[in-house]
């Protein structure tokens, strides 16, 4: 197949790419800047329904990565990437033929503010405000929903709290405010969470990819994509901030208090403007951070044909061996 990647110049993408490349497809990359990649790129922005149609007409399959990620910026900002965006992926999908999409959304759209402990793909949940992230994902994810069908068979995939060598997101944020002292968890830090390896979150889209079709039992379904490793918060973090080189001591707050904190963050950001940067906490995120969220791993395991190859301990010596030879 030759199969575009929209967002491809994120980890996850990569990641992909490299395992479509190695059995021998052919990829395209779809992004906003150059990818160090050796492959067909086309840069812009998903937003650009006329280099959607084309680049979308060139393949025979689509991964949907591209979205607006973090806390910052405005709902138009969220909308107009992770809905509109998406929109015009699928109009293209659907006018071209397209054999087989893979829309990768979040977990986040299925949380309300309270723990998901051991329950697979909930449906998204909208009327957020503030959460423009989550939000934005879980209106996409409707739209993906109400297009699937024989005509464009669709798959969607929530890899749960992708991590792993070179991540930025989780890895590099912990990391980074550890190192600064300013690391904190909510509550005691005994929350359940599972994570997702960077490899196991790549075959699973392959495998969603390749299990998707016009009478596939995963036509129009939604996937969680994890380890299957819960463990307390407090641990994996510990675990992280050790392969980057160094034991850490974390402060803890009570989640009523973050909550409350991450409210009055939120409209102090909301004053400083668009150049604040990142929050340090958002209402969001506290829930998140001091709730359960583990999933039931057997609808992937079942429809898509898909486990994890590679546990927890070893993605943590992979990511130990990664910081030792990279310079910080």
């Amino acid at each position: 197949m030759r199969v575009l990647l929209t967002g491809g110049s994120s980890l996850l993408a990569r990641a992909t790419a490299e395992l479509l490349l190695a059995r021998g497809d052919d990829v395209v990359l779809f992004q906003r800047s150059p990818a160090a990649f050796d492959v067909p790129q086309v840069l812009g922005d998903v937003r650009d329904a006329e280099l959607v149609e084309r680049a979308v007409g060139e393949c025979d399959a689509v991964i949907h990565l591209a979205a607006k990620v973090g806390v910052v910026g405005s709902w138009d900002d969220y909308r107009s990437i992770n809905v509109d965006g998406t929109a015009n992926v699928v109009a293209a999908a659907r006018r071209h033929g397209i054999a087989r999409m893979v829309h990768v959304s979040t977990p986040s759209v299925a949380h309300a503010g309270e723990a998901l402990a051991g329950v697979g793909a909930t449906p998204p949940v909208t009327g957020r405000t503030g959460a423009w992230y989550a939000e934005s994902k879980a209106v996409a994810e409707q739209l993906v929903r109400h297009a699937a069908g024989v005509h464009l068979p669709i798959v969607i995939i929530r890899p749960h709290l992708v991590w792993g060598p070179g991540d930025t997101q989780l890895v590099g944020r912990l990391v980074e405010r550890a190192r600064a002292g300013r690391l904190a968890l909510v509550g005691d830090g005994a929350a359940l969470i599972d994570t997702t390896y960077i490899d196991n979150a790549a075959s699973a889209l392959v495998a969603a990819l390749d299990a998707v079709g016009p009478d596939a039992a995963c036509l129009g379904r939604s996937y969680v994509i994890a380890n299957g490793e819960p463990r307390p918060v407090a641990e994996l973090v510990a675990g992280i901030c050790r392969a980057a080189g160094g034991d850490i001591a974390p402060r803890r707050v009570p989640r009523r208090v973050a909550v409350g904190a991450g409210a009055l963050v939120e409209r102090v950001w909301a004053l400083r403007g668009p150049d604040a940067g990142e929050p340090p906490l958002t209402r969001f995120l506290a829930e998140q951070l001091g709730t359960a969220h583990w999933f039931d791993p057997r609808p992937a395991r079942d429809d898509l044909g898909w486990a994890p190859t590679v546990g927890i301990d070893e993605g943590l010596d992979r990511l130990a061996a990664w910081f030792a030879t990279t310079p910080t």
